[in-house]
């Protein structure tokens, strides 16, 4: 199922939502636009290499742990770019709107931090980088899931669209994380399964943070 938009309204403008997939699409293009080699370097550097934090002889720098931020601006490729600004679209902005700006901000890279952090607990020896905002989406979804469980996600899935309310689209995407991992090109020629544990690491990071980031939360139900 492909979600295409969703019912819930939105009051403000999400300028932090844009600003953070202006940052993603612009870094991604820019790397696009880079010899491979640097690309490799620059993955390396900034993606998160879980081995560089679990053992002194990985070859790689130890950067203080800066990667566990950085990697959420990075991606493999247009399909994972593109799959997470979607969602990104569809579901940050009444978060965003629900929290404010700033406070949004904050929970979003947590989400993310929290995310990089469970992958790293799970896979300690990997030697090439985990990268992608997915994490850091799966607690925005995890959010939208607890605030606006019956708004309605208007879905494609071939050859018809129809309307399912956000709880069982939601509730399907967390499910599939967990029996389906999908597959993310980290270098050209090299595949890996997608980072299911961050992205369960990112959906219960939103669903315990959610309510503390509410613009007004007494009159939350949670």
């Amino acid at each position: 199922m492909i979600p295409i938009r969703d019912t819930a309204p939105c009051n403000s403008k999400p300028y932090v939502t844009w600003g953070i997939m202006v940052v993603c699409i612009s870094i991604f293009i820019a790397m696009k636009l880079m010899p491979d080699q640097t690309v490799i370097s620059l993955l390396n550097r900034y993606g998160m290499v879980p081995i560089r934090y679990s053992t002194l002889h990985a070859g790689l720098p130890f950067d203080g742990y800066l990667s566990f931020l950085t990697n959420l601006f990075l991606h493999a490729s247009w399909t994972h770019l593109i799959v997470n600004m979607w969602f990104l679209w569809i579901f940050a902005d009444n978060v965003e709107d629900r929290m404010g700006r700033i406070p949004f901000l904050i929970f979003y890279l947590v989400c993310g931090v929290f995310a990089t952090i469970l992958q790293w607990y799970f896979d300690p020896m990997l030697d090439i980088p985990v990268i992608g905002a997915s994490g850091a989406i799966a607690g925005v979804l995890a959010a939208y899931f607890f605030l606006y469980p019956l708004e309605r996600v208007i879905v494609f899935f071939p050859p018809i669209v129809f309307h399912v309310p956000a709880i069982t689209f939601l509730g399907l995407w967390v499910l599939l994380q967990l029996h389906n991992a999908t597959t993310s090109i980290i270098f050209e020629g090299t595949t890996i399964d997608v980072a299911w544990w961050a992205h369960l690491g990112g959906f219960v990071a939103g669903s315990v943070l959610y309510r503390f980031f509410l613009r007004d939360k007494k009159n939350e139900v949670i």
